[in-house]
């Protein structure tokens, strides 16, 4: 899926991927039964350039169903309806009221969009030029928005329902003047792929026939609040580079372990939300959900201090690196077996290897070798087995958590330098 980069569609917020787009990809994934890949770029004509050249299967933009683009590819059913509307700073300029008072103004729009389109034939309408200058290639809706909320152009177009999240941070903006009709919003795909159309239907109409889907759409189209704060937070994508107040030291974490930091971040994320006085049933604390005896025996006496609880959960990480790398020389296949083992214990995971290694699996690949042979250790053909030390286990919860750590890692790539 190709998704838009704005504060509707896709960001991070405290860690957490967030987005009206994002969410209903998700459910629309999972209702497929198929893996979620997520391609973030600003681009219309880029995405769907890589949409016709089959690298992506879906554009969930938040495009306007236009008669034009229905020449060249297959939309979905309408997911809202919205109008386009002139942005401008009620503060700097007096207000234009009608379309008559664009007459020879400059009015940025993002290239490759609709908004262009409509200003033309508005132009057309009245019988006058509108100068409709495009943004670069990269330009985005909402920088060009935040351009006119700061005065450095005085006219920009936006759908209404973008438009209006932005008018909640930024107040000095008008968005009363209409340009456009109502116009349907929807995710466009390639025409030859009217089976993948027909099933995102259903999918969609089911969901939208669910208290879900309103649930999803006022998050992030009717809450001032929640977007008010999502735009400023230092802890958000929208306006900053940070994960949570304690990215220091997970980079000082994350040298010691040779990791990219937003990996150990994402196994932070995983195991406390990144909340540093979270308790486990099991008696595991803190950031890193580290029990007492852990943090005993690599020398750490007060793991429920967040930088203490940092500094245990890193260590343990280093010990289970150092003994995975033992067996398993290639660096991005070991961190795989180093998070199963912090999830469920190193014991458990030795045993899925040594499974592996008897029924003809590579005890040395992660992905339908190993994984595969921890998720049968439910099966007293294998948790009997003689090469097992450690019994029964219930291993579903490793295998889902080793790729979500890994796909929230992904993510954060996308966002977060």
């Amino acid at each position: 899926m190709v998704l838009d980069n704005n504060s509707v569609s896709y960001f991070i917020y405290k860690g957490n991927p967030m987005g009206y787009e994002y969410e209903l990809l998700q459910r629309l994934a999972k209702h497929l039964k198929v893996a979620l890949k997520i391609k973030v770029i600003s681009s219309i004509d880029e995405a769907f350039t890589l949409l016709n050249t089959g690298k992506t299967d879906i554009v969930a933009f938040p495009l306007s169903i236009t008669k034009d683009r229905k020449q060249y590819f297959s939309f979905t059913d309408p997911h809202y309806t919205t109008t386009q509307v002139l942005v401008q700073n009620k503060q700097k300029n007096k207000l234009v009221e009608t379309p008559f008072e664009l007459v020879g103004q400059e009015v940025y729009v993002k290239k490759g969009s609709s908004f262009k389109t409509r200003l033309q034939n508005l132009s057309e309408e009245i019988g006058e030029e509108i100068l409709i200058k495009e943004d670069t290639v990269d330009g985005e809706t909402e920088s060009l928005i935040q351009d006119v909320a700061e005065g450095r152009i005085k006219f920009t177009v936006a759908d209404q329902t973008i438009a209006v999240v932005n008018s909640w941070y930024y107040q000095n903006l008008d968005i009363s003047m209409p340009v456009s009709l109502p116009q349907h919003i929807g995710w466009a795909l390639r025409k030859n792929s009217p089976g993948l159309l027909k099933a995102t239907n259903s999918w969609l109409k089911g969901i939208k026939s669910n208290s879900i889907y309103q649930v999803i759409y006022n998050k992030y189209f009717n809450s001032p609040r929640f977007s008010i704060i999502t735009n400023s937070s230092d802890y958000s994508s929208l306006s900053g580079n940070k994960l949570s107040p304690y990215d220091d030291k997970i980079k000082e974490g994350a040298k010691i372990l040779e990791w990219d930091w937003r990996l150990l971040a994402s196994v932070i994320y995983q195991e406390s939300n990144f909340d540093p006085n979270i308790k486990s049933w099991a008696g595991a604390i803190g950031l890193m959900q580290v029990m007492p005896e852990t943090g005993d025996y690599f020398g750490i006496s007060n793991i429920e201090e967040p930088d203490q609880n940092i500094k245990a959960g890193v260590r343990f990480l280093k010990f289970l690196d150092n003994e995975w790398a033992k067996t398993v020389s290639d660096s991005t296949e070991r961190v795989k077996f180093v998070l199963a083992s912090y999830n469920v214990g190193l014991s458990h995971i030795l045993d899925a290897r040594n499974l592996a290694n008897k029924y003809g699996r590579s005890p040395v690949k992660w992905n339908d070798n190993v994984e595969y042979m921890l998720s049968q250790k439910s099966n007293p053909k294998y948790y009997r087995d003689k090469v097992v030390a450690a019994g029964y286990c219930r291993c579903y919860g490793p295998i889902v958590y080793v790729k979500e750590v890994l796909n929230r890692f992904e993510e954060y790539k996308i966002h977060i330098e």
